[in-house]
């Protein structure tokens, strides 16, 4: 009876295996899968917040990643056209092709913005579909989410009653969030910035702030000397409040403008994971508006 009762413990101590295998293009859509997914779901995400999400190499460790996932989740708008296809494709895994249902794209929940008039490759690294960056709006997380949820309730039909509880806890206290947040950032609104890339344009628009300028000097091509000279004359006569910057942008280009047109330099996380503080996707919107708020003043 001893010997019973010893293997039924060893075998209730076992880790419970996940329903849903899931890779993350990057670590917003890892956080929220693990939201949604609770103990039904192993989530692992294919970037780090300081990797550049439009330049990741397909290594044979993220390859055998793909390899097993029942769900492959990313931004989609071409942001991870570089790499995620070559991910598809290696890991010979039927389920996350482009199409079928173990393949979910973000963008196809929200509306784009920044979407080009004519494609030209003068105009520098311009997606054809519109800005891809679109979880630094937390109304757009809400909508990836819904239909994110839906999802992963419909590979894992099992558990689909377990995956829309936590989709709607995740809503109920994601809205109250919003709510605190909108408030939060009232004061910023107008606020003149200096961005680095085109990656905050969500941000920039949810709070209202205004953009003052960009260190690159187009889309995807890296800060010139000639550029910020231009931008530091141009920035004389119309002063921004602050230089920001994501967590994966270089910083010499953003200290160099920072301390000739003596305006203070941010670092923000954009992603999950990019300072102490954006531990989670909460973290994220509470960090990024601490850092802003803290200029402001």
């Amino acid at each position: 009876m001893k010997w019973i009762f010893l293997i039924a413990i060893l075998i209730f101590s076992l880790p419970v295996k996940a329903n849903l295998n899931i890779l993350a293009c990057t670590p917003e859509w890892a956080s929220l899968a693990k939201e949604l997914g609770g103990d039904k779901a192993a989530v692992a995400s294919a970037t780090t917040a300081l990797q550049d999400p439009h330049r990741v190499e397909a290594r044979p460790s993220l390859i055998a990643r793909a390899r097993n996932a029942d769900l492959m989740v990313c931004t989609g708008a071409e942001l991870e056209v570089g790499w995620a296809p070559l991910l598809q494709r290696q890991s010979g895994n039927a389920k996350i092709q482009s199409g079928q249902p173990g393949y979910f794209e973000a963008a196809s929940a929200v509306a784009l913005i920044e979407k080009p008039a004519a494609l030209d490759r003068a105009m520098g690294d311009v997606h054809p579909g519109g800005n891809p960056h679109l979880h630094l709006d937390p109304r757009n997380i809400e909508k990836v989410s819904i239909a994110l949820g839906k999802r992963m309730a419909e590979l894992d039909s099992g558990n689909s009653r377990s995956y829309e509880e936590n989709l709607q806890s995740f809503l109920r206290r994601w809205r109250e969030a919003m709510a605190r947040w909108d408030k939060a950032g009232a004061p910023l609104k107008g606020m003149p910035v200096v961005v680095y890339h085109k990656d905050l344009s969500y941000l920039v628009a949810w709070l209202g702030l205004r953009e003052a300028g960009s260190l690159e000097p187009k889309p995807g091509l890296p800060p010139s000397t000639a550029h910020l000279a231009e931008l530091l004359e141009r920035l004389k006569k119309a002063p921004a409040k602050v230089v920001v910057r994501s967590a994966y942008n270089e910083p010499r280009a953003a200290e160099w403008l920072s301390e000739r047109a003596k305006i203070p330099a941010v670092t923000l996380p954009y992603t999950v994971g990019g300072t102490e503080g954006a531990k989670d996707l909460f973290g994220l919107f509470d960090d990024t508006l601490a850092r802003l708020l803290a200029i402001s003043r």
